[in-house]
């Protein structure tokens, strides 16, 4: 699953935008982007800003796919995974509420 890195390469080529021109405005190589769009990499929050105003996306919606990908590796061979994600939503939940 790398539902981020899917997105940036698919609406990379979309654009038409080349690889390298893309990774030259996040100031990276083009070796680090393809690693990103292949879910082999990880790109650095401040990328994902930037990202999204290159390709023209929605900069919440990308976060979120971004930091989703970011659990998503946390958990993934865990047996109580889903709970904890379970546990942390109450977690979050109960933090909105009690400030």
């Amino acid at each position: 699953m790398n539902k981020f890195g899917a997105t940036i390469r698919q609406r990379r080529e979309e654009k038409e935008l080349l690889l390298r021109h893309v990774a030259a405005q996040l100031d990276i190589d083009t070796a680090m982007l393809s690693k990103v769009e292949r879910g082999e990499r990880n790109a650095k929050r401040e990328h994902v800003v930037m990202l999204s105003k290159i390709l023209e996306l929605d900069t919440n919606e990308l976060l979120t796919m971004w930091l989703a990908d970011k659990v998503y590796e946390v958990i993934e061979d865990e047996e109580v995974g889903l709970n904890a994600l379970k546990v942390a939503e109450e977690q979050a939940n109960y933090n909105k509420i009690n400030p």
